[in-house]
């Protein structure tokens, strides 16, 4: 597929690839109400070459692990951190070695007592954890993802004030194809042992459990984030490490996750339209300055209860229709005609066209008061890619590699895959990816009393906008304190923790649970 003809979106970096087509709009109108990656992907250029079958595995190519002493200065205290880019070899059952696993991991210095310690993962499937790592919670910052930011701009690394290190120690894991990441086996066996979500979920499910053992942390507090396809991830891992590895996570953190996939055929269902409505309104009051928790309570019980109730009865109350569409109108400051023929249903890749139109610019799918100039203004179709995806590869890839090679000095002239469009093309999508996580998220939660778990979302994002998550747990029975399992929502999209007022909120939610259990 020609890249000028698709979209790239990661439901996080999500990340997932999400292409932005003919099928894929009609996909929320008329299909199986998919949210997030549908089947497919962009045709862009492998990461790597094709790998030669061949019965004898491959020579590690990557180095010993080494390791670095730094500094950052959190509210105004030095903390005194070693720096480890290590990894984690993965075996065959006879004991061949199939592929390495990648890491970077920041430990306090001259702990007092035991310390907690959060592995981390992102999305895609193709994302490599440099987008928690250098724009949530690791020691350094780097700027991208918001508007205004250049792909060009130094990529110059900065204390991260927002930095979980004061309070947990932190290991960020590159999956197989990303990052540094390698397979040590040839295409075909690639794909079925690292390529597919239940295997994927197995292995980096024992990479934990491998750096626990290498470590000597297998005693200490343990906690699990990742973000996008990394939400869905966290679900089923929590649980298979729990039941399967013999691992307990303390905790377990979901930044705009990937944690549903299906909510309905949008021609009969009014649940993909509720999904998306909030997050389209929460984006037009932060333009106009009026977003705040207050405003999008009232937009969240207009969507459970008006909105909704006008979308089911449908052509049999043509009044509510009428209302329905003059508020929808007011809530998002669209043009008129454009909600009256959408019927008051906000397709996704319409929306994001049509928002900035008179300016000549397409908003973003994770954020879309971030916005790029339309190169194909006059196509039925956007031809462009996404406007946050375009601009953040190059920022997190130098930065990244630049510390990685240069300030922790583990030499490599292998390619860095920040996002590799490779794995996911490859990607198995089958039925196990289709059941979503929420299964497993229950099973983990009624398993372990004392479990944690923290969602949090940005209100703007429409790749997995926050409203699928409180649905979903909404739906969950209550299981011991109500309070084990909650949604938070801030200002901004997918990536809403990389603006830098939301990290000390972040950091609140994150330090409690932590101290909670």
């Amino acid at each position: 597929m020609n890249t000028r003809r698709s979209s790239i979106a990661l439901c996080l970096l999500a990340l997932s690839v999400f292409t932005i087509s003919a099928t894929a709009q009609r996909q929320r109108g008329g299909g199986d109400g998919q949210q997030g990656p549908p089947a497919g992907g962009p045709g862009a250029a492998a990461a790597g070459a094709a790998k030669p079958a061949d019965a004898s595995p491959m020579k590690n190519p990557l180095p010993a692990d080494k390791s670095v002493e730094q500094t950052v200065t959190v509210n105004g205290k030095t903390l005194h951190y070693t720096a480890t880019v290590g990894t984690i070899t993965l075996m065959s059952r006879d004991e061949k070695p199939t592929g390495v696993v990648m890491y970077i991991a920041y430990t306090l210095n001259d702990a007092k007592g035991p310390r907690p310690v959060t592995f981390a993962l992102n999305g895609g499937p193709g994302a490599s954890s440099v987008y928690l790592n250098l724009g949530a919670f690791g020691p350094k910052h780097v700027n991208f993802a918001n508007e205004g930011d250049s792909p060009s701009d130094p990529a110059t690394l900065v204390d991260n004030p927002g930095t979980w290190l004061d309070f947990t120690d932190l290991v960020f894991i590159d999956p197989i194809g990303t990052g540094f990441s390698t397979s040590l086996v040839d295409e075909a066996e690639t794909r079925r042992l690292f390529y597919g979500p239940t295997p994927d979920i197995e292995y980096l499910s024992l990479v934990i459990y491998k750096w626990l053992v290498k470590n000597d942390r297998l005693m200490d507090k343990k906690y699990l984030a990742g973000e996008s396809y990394g939400g869905y991830r966290g679900p089923r891992m929590t649980h298979y490490l729990q039941s399967q590895l013999g691992v307990a996570m303390n905790g377990l953190v979901l930044v705009s996750p990937y944690l549903n996939p299906t909510f309905g055929d949008g021609n009969l269902s009014p649940i993909p339209w509720m999904i998306t409505l909030p997050s389209i309104t929460a984006a037009h009051l932060e333009a106009e300055g009026k977003l705040t928790p207050k405003a999008m309570q009232d937009v969240i019980a207009y969507t459970r209860g008006d909105y909704a109730a006008a979308l089911l009865k449908g052509r049999s109350d043509q009044a509510a229709t009428d209302a329905m569409i003059a508020h929808v109108t007011e809530m998002t400051g669209l043009d008129p005609m454009f909600v009256k023929y959408s019927g008051g249903r906000l397709e996704t890749g319409a929306y994001l066209r049509e928002v900035h139109r008179s300016k000549g610019l397409i908003g973003s799918i994770y954020d879309s008061n971030v916005t790029s100039p339309d190169p194909f203004p006059y196509s039925s179709q956007q031809q462009s890619n996404d406007p946050i995806l375009e601009s953040i590869i190059a920022p997190t890839t130098t930065a990244m590699v630049d510390f990685i090679t240069h300030t922790v000095g583990w030499k490599t002239d292998l390619r860095y895959n920040a996002l590799s469009n490779d794995v996911n093309r490859q990607w198995d999508r089958q039925s196990d990816l289709r059941a979503g996580a929420v299964s497993d998220l229950r099973q983990a939660v009624a398993a372990d009393p004392k479990l944690r778990v923290l969602i949090v979302h940005g209100w703007n994002d429409l790749s997995c906008a926050f409203m699928g998550s409180v649905l979903s747990v909404d739906q969950m029975p209550v299981m011991g304190d109500p309070n084990r399992v909650q949604v938070h929502e801030f200002p901004g999209g997918h990536m809403f923790y990389t603006r830098p007022v939301n990290q000390k909120g972040l950091h609140e939610l994150a330090e409690k649970m932590v101290a909670a259990h």
